[in-house]
């Protein structure tokens, strides 16, 4: 395998007063398509709104800011929508042929800004999400001639031709003031919306940062996406240490915040990463490569997301290590080391978690 693994930052798609997005593509980025990895980001303005559509692929939306964002979503083999509130910290699946829109209901000058991660093993195009327009200069029904949308709805071919092609816009629109968007349901909401922000910790070292991690079994609604998410806040200087994926699939990290340090172990032992990562950069990890980042001196925030229901990640420098399951002569052999520099290994594997403080923190 040789590819380039360096991070890299989203181009712009597209841009109107409604908002933006932003992607990255496989073409100038590989790696996206070989592991079958997409990510996406989308920016709404005030009153912003993405025209209703559905995808090829199975993602979750992670929300970086704004507390007023609202998406409709109907399932697949569903009549019903639903409409829910999106808010900073909040995770949504959405799951392959749902058709979903989206909307930034407030009225400042406040972004409703979302992340979206996938795998896109079904995708027309690997490493990329396609999109698939109701309505719009992109749109299906203007794709239709007017003789069949006219059959189809039973209405003349001037009205045919009026419903099909009177929304010009494309991908995202800018609603007038005064319309009002459905009223969010709060109560299946907390069925279908996780906010990872506010969730307890899974891990949390002092001076070192916060894990979080999300499967189906602490949120249902995920298995729908098949995918799993993890949440890390590292503190200034704060590392994560070295692991890798066990059962054969990807990961992908999105920089939410700050700056740091990356480095990549692949194929023979060879390091094929070690450079700088920054907020808005996503960073895709090959199945099997172990990965590990040190934050800068402002810490580092990043999200993750894996393949399947559970998170299937080894440790090598945690009290959880695999070096830690082996029995004392293995590691010692393998490393060729006297029996005291391997209990003195181990031992201090027994004091970390996967987050490790600094060497200077007290």
């Amino acid at each position: 395998m040789d590819f380039d693994l360096s991070p890299r930052s989203a181009q712009q798609l597209f841009d109107g007063e409604g908002g933006s997005y932003h992607t990255w593509s496989s073409s100038e980025f590989p790696l996206l398509a070989e592991e079958k990895v997409g990510a996406g980001r989308l920016v709404l303005q005030p009153r912003g709104f993405a025209l209703p559509h559905y995808a090829d692929s199975s993602k979750l939306g992670y929300v970086l800011q704004g507390s007023d964002g609202i998406v409709g979503m109907v399932l697949p083999n569903s009549s019903e929508e639903v409409v829910l509130r999106l808010k900073k910290g909040d995770v949504i699946p959405v799951p392959p042929g749902a058709l979903s829109w989206w909307y930034n209901n407030g009225d400042h000058s406040e972004e409703v800004v979302i992340v979206f991660l996938g795998e896109t093993s079904k995708a027309h195009i690997p490493g990329e999400f396609t999109y698939f327009f109701l309505s719009g200069g992109l749109g299906t029904m203007g794709g239709f001639s007017t003789e069949f949308i006219s059959r189809a709805y039973k209405m003349n071919e001037k009205e045919a031709s009026k419903l099909a092609k009177s929304q010009t816009g494309i991908l995202l629109i800018k609603l007038e003031p005064g319309i009002r968007m459905p009223h969010p349901n709060m109560e299946i909401g907390e069925k279908m919306v996780y906010n990872i922000d506010a969730a307890l910790p899974d891990v949390d070292v002092r001076g070192g940062g916060v894990f979080k991690a999300l499967t189906a079994a602490r949120f249902p609604f995920l298995e729908e996406a098949g995918l799993s998410v993890n949440r890390v806040k590292l503190e200034a200087n704060a590392m994560y240490s070295p692991s890798y994926t066990a059962d054969g699939t990807f990961q992908v990290f999105y920089v939410a915040r700050g700056t740091g340090r990356v480095q990549v172990v692949g194929i023979g032992g060879k390091r094929v990463l070690d450079t700088k990562i920054q907020a808005g950069q996503l960073l895709v990890v090959p199945r099997f490569f172990a990965v590990a980042q040190i934050a800068d001196s402002e810490g580092m925030e990043f999200v993750s997301i894996l393949p399947g229901k559970s998170r299937a990640v080894e440790e090598f420098a945690s009290k959880k290590s695999v070096w830690n399951a082996l029995s004392p002569i293995v590691s010692q052999v393998a490393l060729s080391v006297t029996p005291e520099f391997e209990e003195f290994f181990k031992s201090n594997m027994q004091k970390t978690a996967i987050l490790i403080p600094p060497t200077n923190y007290i």
